[in-house]
Parts: structure tokens; C-alpha cells; sequence
């Protein structure tokens, strides 16, 4: 069980440096197309955005506005980080449910009860399912779009 956890550790970090790499490549510099630019400029000033409005992600762009420090011609990078960071984020989380879920259908579909072992391949099938499934999503249009 602990080398699982390592792995299971291990598995969702790597899967994390892998979206993080991928989106920090492709980020936008300063605006893009459609509401971005509102929002960094929201997020700047602390203003509000047009409804339904991102109120945390507007307070946390202002935090990582103040990584510009001066140079207002950062902000617009250090706020579109937050998308970067987020997405990121959210493909590990997704990693790690996954596993979870992967796992307790097997203990389920195998008769054990919750506190049973799997075996070694039905660890290994649940981190590549969710290898597979976060790294898929990790590259759909939709979300790398949102990155």
C-alpha cells in the first residue's frame, strides 16, 4: 500500500509538471481573444468583471499581479499565470480521482471489502487509467483552450 501512495504521489505530480509545461509554453503573453482582457483588467484594479463574474479567480490574479511588481506590461502575463497554475492543478486533481474511482470499482467488482489489498496489476491498471484519462484531457481543445 505505501508504494502505491508513492506511486499514486509520484503519478499525479509528474501528470501535473507535464500540463503545467504544456500550458506555460502555450500562454498567451498579455490578452487574447474574448474576455480575457476584461479579466486582467478586472483582476488588476480588483474591479468587478461582467456577470456571473470569477470573484476568486479575479483576487487571485491580483495576487500574482503583484509578481509584476512596476512593470505594467507583466500584468497581463502574471494574471493569465493563474490560468496556467489552476489548469495545472486541475489536471492532479483529476489524476488522483481517477485512481480513486478506478480503485473502488475494483474492490467492489472483485468482492473485497474496502479495507483489502488489490493486487499489484489492478494498482498499475488504476494509476494508467488515470495516466491516460488526465493526460487526455490535459490536450482537449476545450480546456487547453481555457489554459
Amino acid at each position: 500500500m505505501n508504494n502505491y501512495r508513492v506511486l499514486n504521489n509520484l503519478g499525479g505530480w509528474l501528470v501535473f509538471l507535464v500540463a503545467f509545461v504544456t500550458y506555460f509554453l502555450t500562454m498567451e503573453p498579455t490578452s487574447s481573444f474574448w474576455d480575457c482582457g476584461e479579466f486582467i483588467a478586472a483582476a488588476f484594479k480588483l474591479q468587478v468583471g461582467h456577470p456571473p463574474g470569477a470573484p476568486l479567480f479575479l483576487m487571485i490574479g491580483k495576487v500574482f499581479s503583484l509578481f509584476g511588481g512596476d512593470d505594467l506590461s507583466q500584468m497581463g502575463y502574471w494574471i493569465n499565470m493563474v490560468s496556467v497554475v489552476s489548469s495545472a492543478l486541475t489536471i492532479t486533481f483529476l489524476f488522483w480521482t481517477i485512481t480513486q474511482i478506478a480503485r473502488k470499482i475494483m474492490t467492489q467488482t472483485s468482492g473485497l471489502n474496502s479495507r483489502s489489498e488489490l493486487s499489484n496489476i489492478q494498482n498499475w491498471t488504476a494509476l494508467a487509467a488515470a495516466l491516460i484519462g488526465s493526460l487526455a484531457y490535459t490536450w482537449t481543445d476545450t480546456f487547453w483552450f481555457s489554459a
